[in-house]
């Protein structure tokens, strides 16, 4: 979540990228962060206010485990340690499954391990489940899923990404998957301790077509793209971090040295629009929020354009690499950062372990940091919350109860929280087997690397947390960053609603992203995107809009 209009990466490239990390720190401490009417069985719209309240779980909080840094502002909880084996907690009494089996469809990025692999063995035994897992290809998954839902041959659960629903895909979900309301609604969740403990929010996510349908990844809704900079390289030079747009194209221009192949920044343009207060473009539905008594698209703002204009004056002024100027793949960007040869770049937080942790190992004296995202003028930001889950997990409405009882405790064991057994064989898998502990820390081995990803992570979740035990600094400053950004964070009036578009707009916003490219780089103008608004509108924004003011008119918002 490609992600049309995104001013965040995918979380294809996101997981696809530090998986990659993960191999490269050679068998490190992985990543740690939990880290959203018409055809047959279609119902367009979402369903909040009293309709929700019915269909929704009771919140249970956990008090298993207690983070070393508790979640503030929407932020994730942190633990800055890792929890010696003898110390373990426990959050799942009992085994929950009843010994049978479940087919379950997911994507994989990489080769997927042989199913009878150790990590999988034990996984099934402590869950109680003998699960059959078929692992298809992460980059191509989408083409996958629609078949397979077009098909009547349908597993017994199946794993949907949020980028991937998009096309007739949402449609089928509504027609193919099961309601897990009468075995999760209301107090029903508390038979499954570690899925009551996920926020509501999350859980509101999973509402498809009236009915509570998916167990939902719970993610942090705080902005999590930030401006990360080369701080070994900044007290090198004697650079100060820039506090406002004009300082930071200041700066840049001191900086550049392309003489040197050195560029000041990568592209921009998500911070860009993170400063200047634009909507999130992650989710369709956050396009769209009430200002002044009106439904406003992000794309119709000034603070739209005006993010646009300040980005394509960094290209213009030559500070920008580039291979960023030829749009070469955005995945690149962390290696020209790691290489030296650009100053700063965006991307998920979440690259501030990955890149410290890959890069230590070859340069000690490697530091990078997040500097805070300022507003316009130099002051305080105006930002706007994500959605706060995004991974989904449903069950087949072929399945048998038992199989519906089954799965959901296969969730409820991989939602076990930091500090859990069930989250050590969760997350590293066998001990001497999939991991070693080294000075402390869990280390996976080659095997580990190669089979503990990408299968049980995927369906549970706890609540949102960074755990980076062997850079604990690095975890206070993420989890510190987002408490800080946090608490100048708005929620856009469909914040936490899954809304199923009607199919005749459903590409009606296709073009913006690769506009909003060729505009930065000085290929098209501001003008350009004026007269694509207006066409859109034409084309169906307005009557788009009608239908979002009704949804919201009949359903209330979610905030």
């Amino acid at each position: 979540m490609t992600q049309n209009s995104s001013p965040a990466p995918s979380r294809r490239s996101f997981l696809a990228s530090t998986a990659v990390a993960a191999a490269a720190v050679a068998g490190g401490v992985p990543l740690l962060t939990a880290c959203g009417g018409g055809q047959q069985g279609r119902k367009e719209g979402a369903t909040s206010g009293k309709a929700a309240r019915k269909i929704l779980p009771t919140f249970v909080a956990s008090s298993v485990v207690a983070p070393d840094i508790p979640a503030k502002n929407g932020s994730p909880a942190g633990f800055t340690k890792a929890i010696p084996t003898a110390e373990l907690k426990t959050s799942v009494a009992k085994q929950l499954g009843s010994g049978g089996k479940l087919k379950i469809m997911a994507p994989f990025w990489g080769s997927p391990p042989k199913g009878d692999n150790p990590y999988y063995t034990a996984m099934n035994k402590a869950v109680g489940v003998d699960i059959t897992w078929q692992n298809q290809d992460g980059v191509t998954y989408d083409q996958k899923l629609g078949a397979i839902l077009a098909s009547s041959d349908i597993p017994d659960a199946v794993v949907v990404p949020d980028w991937n629903l998009t096309g007739r895909i949402p449609t089928a979900i509504n027609a193919k998957f099961a309601d897990l309301g009468p075995y999760l609604s209301g107090d029903k969740i508390k038979d499954y301790p570690n899925l009551a403990a996920v926020p509501t929010e999350a859980w509101q996510r999973g509402i498809f077509g009236g009915q509570l349908r998916a167990v939902p990844m719970p993610s942090s809704y705080v902005v999590g793209i930030a401006p990360m900079y080369r701080k070994d390289l900044f007290k090198k030079k004697g650079y100060t971090v820039p506090k406002s747009p004009d300082e930071f194209l200041s700066w840049a221009k001191e900086a550049n040295q392309p003489k040197s192949k050195v560029w000041a920044c990568d592209d921009m343009k998500w911070t860009a629009f993170n400063i200047f207060g634009v909507m999130p473009g992650s989710d369709r539905a956050l396009w769209w929020n009430m200002e002044g008594g009106k439904l406003v698209n992000r794309v119709e703002t000034e603070q739209y354009l005006a993010g646009l204009e300040w980005t394509r004056k960094l290209y213009a002024a030559g500070v920008v690499h580039p291979d960023a100027v030829s749009g070469k793949a955005s995945g690149s960007a962390a290696n020209r950062f790691t290489a030296g040869q650009v100053l700063v770049y965006n991307n998920n937080i979440s690259d501030w372990w990955g890149k410290t942790a890959e890069q230590r190992t070859q340069n000690p004296d490697f530091e990078m940091g997040a500097f805070d995202i300022f507003g316009p003028d130099g002051g305080d930001p105006t930002l706007w919350a994500g959605q706060p889950g995004g991974m989904f997990n449903f069950v087949s409405k072929k399945a048998s109860k038992q199989q519906i009882k089954d799965f959901l405790a296969l969730c409820n064991y991989c939602a076990a929280p930091y500090g859990t057994k069930e989250f050590m064989l969760t997350a590293y898998g066998v001990e001497g087997t999939d991991y070693t502990v080294k000075h402390g820390l869990p280390v996976k081995t080659q095997q580990g690397i190669n089979e503990v990803s990408g299968a049980y992570d995927l369906t549970g979740n706890p609540a949102p947390y960074v755990a980076y035990p062997d850079f604990p600094d690095i975890t206070r400053g993420i989890v510190e960053w987002q408490q800080r950004m946090g608490a100048f964070t708005k929620k856009t009036s469909f914040f936490g609603l899954t809304v199923t578009e009607p199919t005749r707009w459903a590409n009606l916003a296709d073009d913006f992203e690769q506009l909003e490219d060729d505009v930065v780089r000085g290929r098209k103008k501001i003008s350009d995107v004026q007269q694509a608004v207006s066409d859109w509108k034409k084309k169906g924004g307005d009557d788009l809009r009608d239908w979002y003011k009704k949804l919201l008119d009949d359903n209330g918002s979610a905030n």
